[in-house]
């Protein structure tokens, strides 16, 4: 049998961290819990952003799209991640890590894009707030995300097609707990330098640009908050901006040190806790960044709480009446 053809037949064998067994147990836990976080968290916005009248706003359109990407991200990667953990072998199908290659891309690709977008909806409401809801529209908001998820497709497809069709001379051990662009490339035979260099282009366009954006944002935004007068005005301004800032600081630093930076700067070990870093538990610590610091978020998630709790209520009373009868 051609060797070429053993991945496309077996699949592939996630080492995850096998290779530290007194340390098993430790990463699932954290996984599950962070995944509950993540669940919890992100479906309390979407639902807070959605019923509560008051944040039918720009930023919180985005902030729910945010939060519908994170559910998508870490679905396509911890439920996989456990089963292999827990299963009676580390091997995945050629087609569910295909699928998993091309969507971590596309979603990661989307979540660098996204929060620059966000920048300028924060730069626009801080810096020219009376033109904010006409500049903003949601024609406008519809088309930028749109085009912030199309750019994002059109990156994962290139990329991952590139990737895949690298020989492989029958490697089909990835020394990680997913899918992953970075850990698809070690594995194939030939010289890799051209895909090395694509992808470190494409992360230019896709991470550092947006980033640049954001710091701009950043640099107007903090002139414009320390010109005003108001203390509620500059307070409610650095909550909003700050809590943006902690995101993209802890998710594009682990970003920058994992694509960016020459391939041998960091140990193999650093790279897989990275990436459980940046594809796990960054993504669980938005919703309490997102909410802890903003009023208006503390206070529908207050709401949809008694809702709730006013809901779970007139079921129980309705059961008894039921009973009675």
């Amino acid at each position: 049998m051609d060797q070429s053809n053993y991945s496309s037949l077996h699949g592939f064998i996630l080492l995850g961290f096998s290779d530290h067994p007194q340390l098993e147990m430790i990463p699932s836990g954290v996984v599950t819990i962070f995944y509950l976080i993540t669940l919890v968290g992100n479906t309390a916005i979407i639902l807070a952003t959605l019923l509560d009248s008051h944040l039918h706003t720009p930023m919180y359109y985005f902030l729910r799209n945010l939060s519908f990407l994170d559910l998508c991200f870490t679905t396509s990667i911890i439920p996989q991640f456990l089963v292999n953990w827990w299963g009676p072998n580390l091997t995945t199908s050629y087609v569910g890590c295909v699928i998993q290659l091309y969507v971590c891309m596309w979603l990661g690709s989307i979540e660098c894009i996204l929060l620059a977008v966000m920048s300028y909806d924060h730069f626009t409401s801080i810096c020219k707030p009376l033109y904010y809801l006409v500049i903003m529209n949601p024609h406008l908001c519809l088309k930028m995300i749109i085009l912030v998820w199309g750019i994002s497709l059109a990156n994962s497809v290139v990329l991952c097609t590139l990737t895949l069709n690298l020989p492989r001379c029958g490697n089909s051990i990835l020394d990680n707990f997913l899918c992953e662009l970075p850990a698809m490339i070690k594995i194939a035979c030939v010289d890799t330098t051209t895909v090395e260099m694509s992808l470190f282009a494409v992360a230019i366009f896709i991470v550092l640009i947006p980033l640049l954006l954001i710091l701009t944002s950043c640099g107007y935004i903090a002139q414009v908050v320390l010109r005003m007068k108001s203390k509620a005005g500059q307070r409610k301004a650095i909550n909003t901006c700050g809590s943006h800032l902690t995101v993209v600081s802890i998710f594009y630093g682990t970003i920058i040190y994992m694509y960016l930076l020459p391939s041998n700067s960091a140990s193999k070990d650093q790279g897989k806790y990275l990436t459980l870093f940046y594809t796990i538990i960054t993504l669980s610590l938005n919703p309490l960044i997102y909410t802890l610091r903003n009023k208006d978020m503390k206070d529908a998630l207050k709401k949809l709480m008694r809702v709730e709790h006013e809901s779970t209520k007139m079921k129980r009373n309705w059961k008894h009446r039921r009973m009675l009868m």
